[in-house]
């Protein structure tokens, strides 16, 4: 993807060419550090395909009586979706929060391929760091150490994201009230 990406973006790529074509100029995109960053995020959140095949499937899930007795009850659509269709769904979103959180802190294709870190760093993500310090400088030992305290970082932020679990995700066959 993010081949595909980097000659999408590119100074005579496919977007720089709609510019040109409806009387804009070209953008720069890998060449501005804030464009760089920006094209990199834009990527990452189009990758997020998968995780709304998740969402479609919990949505999928959703028993539709729920949705008819809250009807008859004179639930809105408003209120369906914050009452029933949010919470059976929470277990999912935790899923894909916990999944795209891991993901995001060690993005290293789409920086490596499309800018190689650069313009001014504005794209080297730790990831890419820890693969310099390793393979480039041969500082194992120190690229091991940050992967470690990638690992821990990422450990804690899941951890807290657990512990937060417990007062927003609902499960069907819990008891609390």
């Amino acid at each position: 993807m993010a081949v595909l990406w980097r000659y999408i973006f590119a100074d005579t790529g496919l977007v720089n060419m709609v510019l040109v074509t409806i009387g804009l100029d070209p953008v720069n995109w890998f060449g501005d550090p804030v464009n760089a960053l920006f094209t990199i995020t834009l990527l990452r959140t189009w990758q997020f395909g998968s995780a709304m095949v998740i969402f479609l499937a919990a949505l999928q899930s959703v028993d539709k009586s729920l949705y008819e007795a809250a009807a008859i009850d004179g639930a809105g659509k408003w209120h369906s979706f914050v009452f029933i269709t949010l919470p059976l769904i929470t277990p999912v979103i935790f899923f894909n929060l916990i999944m795209q959180m891991v993901q995001a802190f060690q993005e290293f294709n789409g920086p490596y391929v499309i800018t190689g870190g650069g313009p001014l760093r504005s794209t080297y993500l730790l990831p890419l760091y820890i693969y310099d310090e390793a393979f480039k400088n041969f500082n194992m030992g120190y690229a091991s150490a940050i992967a470690w305290v990638l690992f821990v970082i990422i450990m804690v932020l899941t951890v807290a994201a657990f512990w937060s679990s417990k007062k927003w995700v609902y499960y069907a066959g819990d008891k609390r009230s």
